[in-house]
């Protein structure tokens, strides 16, 4: 087999296996649903309001599509790294032609397709229930490519977790404890100046933050997202790299 049928035929079993679960299914897109009514419909923004949620609606959206770029990926692919250590899967993968990069490559584009189809939902509901003003130019189609490789860099972050984690439950664990300051601590819905002034360095060191100043420049303010958009990319490559790496060797 080909690269390309390889990496196709594990794309093929591991979608199946997601429509499988539908759980898995309905919480995938309900949860950013749910963001996107209660911070947008319901606690609504507050121009000149000061504190949380002061800046008009448009600044949210990098926050609401960074909610499922960033959780979604973190826990699917450590899950399913933690579940196929637990049932012997790597050593029965080790006996095809897959390689690690492969299978990782494969997973991955699985979760673009998903996500990308949440992140659609999510722009469409906060254009419908909060009322945002997206622009339709041809530079707004760039979250297409934000999204891609925001989805593959913790896809490779969500593989070390569950090579590294000990179970299920440990990947659940340790996936939120490391998204949740993630989300806001990289100017998503937490704007730079209501941090301490020695802090606002740090938010450079989180490759969301690079993600959510890109969309943001696409869809409120406009700004330099082509910058932000090699950053991820670089990032993107070395964290796919890296999780390429964690996974369990067995050959």
């Amino acid at each position: 087999m080909s690269l390309a049928a390889r990496v196709r035929s594990e794309f093929v079993a591991s979608w199946h296996s997601f429509l499988r679960r539908r759980t898995a299914v309905f919480f995938t897109f309900f949860f950013p649903a749910i963001i996107v009514v209660i911070f947008g419909a319901l606690v609504q923004t507050q121009p000149t309001g000061g504190g949380l949620f002061a800046e008009p609606k448009e600044y949210y959206i990098a926050g609401y599509l960074a909610v499922v770029v960033l959780f979604t990926p973190l826990s699917r692919v450590g899950s399913t790294i933690a579940r196929h250590r637990e049932g012997s899967r790597f050593e029965k993968l080790a006996t095809t032609p897959l390689s690690r990069a492969e299978w990782l490559l494969a997973h991955s584009l699985v979760n673009v397709v998903v996500i990308g189809l949440a992140a659609l939902l999510l722009l469409a509901l906060s254009a419908l229930v909060t009322g945002a003003s997206i622009p339709l130019t041809p530079a707004t189609l760039a979250i297409v490519p934000f999204v891609a490789l925001g989805v593959t860099l913790f896809c490779g972050l969500g593989a070390v977790i569950g090579s590294v984690a000990d179970s299920q439950d440990g990947v659940i664990a340790a996936s939120n404890a490391i998204a949740l300051p993630l989300l806001f601590l990289s100017e998503t819905f937490v704007t730079p100046d209501l941090l301490p002034a020695w802090f606002v360095p740090a938010l450079n060191l989180s490759p969301l933050t690079y993600f959510a100043r890109g969309v943001r420049a696409l869809t409120y303010g406009g700004g330099d997202w082509l910058t932000n958009l090699a950053v991820l990319a670089a990032l993107a490559v070395a964290f796919f790299a890296a999780g390429t790496l964690a996974i369990p060797r067995t050959d």
